[in-house]
């Protein structure tokens, strides 16, 4: 037997502020997006902004169901809604915030598992990795140069 060993390198930002023009003004769409989710059961709202290619922002909420499988996350509902809307443009760059209505979150909070699986499916379809930035309501945000750094031994489709 022997063991390997799998590192990530995140870059940190020591708030919105600190971001590139372009990257703060994509992470405000992914606030703006953020107020507008239903999340009347967990009261955690997330908002995702993608930059694409051509220079359109999608953006995307949680929605939340009473049956939950039936909810869909904000990453998910913005990547979704590009690939359906714009299936020629590739994926560039996704934003990405949350927060509490019952406490501050002011930790980087980084996409679900099955949204870093979606997220991979088109990192690999376009052959071009996907910058995600990710935070709480406020404080750091984290910058993954692409969704493989954060989700190493992606299940894809050669498995099958």
């Amino acid at each position: 037997m022997k063991k390997i060993k799998i590192e990530s390198f995140l870059d940190v930002y020591p708030s919105k502020d600190a971001l590139p023009e372009a990257i703060s003004s994509l992470m405000d769409a992914a606030f703006e997006a953020r107020e507008k989710a239903y999340a009347p059961y967990s009261e955690f709202l997330v908002g995702a902004a993608l930059l694409l290619d051509n220079g359109v922002v999608v953006t995307g909420n949680n929605q939340e169901n009473a049956c939950y499988p039936g909810g869909l996350c904000a990453e998910r509902t913005a990547i979704f809604y590009a690939s359906s809307q714009y299936p020629d443009a590739a994926m560039v760059s996704m934003a990405i915030t949350a927060r509490a209505k019952d406490k501050e979150t002011t930790v980087p909070i980084p996409p679900c598992g099955i949204c870093r699986q979606a997220i991979a499916e088109y990192e690999i379809k376009q052959k071009m990795p996907i910058s995600l930035y990710f935070m709480g309501e406020r404080g750091e945000v984290l910058k993954s140069d692409s969704l493989e750094n954060i989700l190493p031994l992606l299940f894809t489709s050669k498995y099958l």
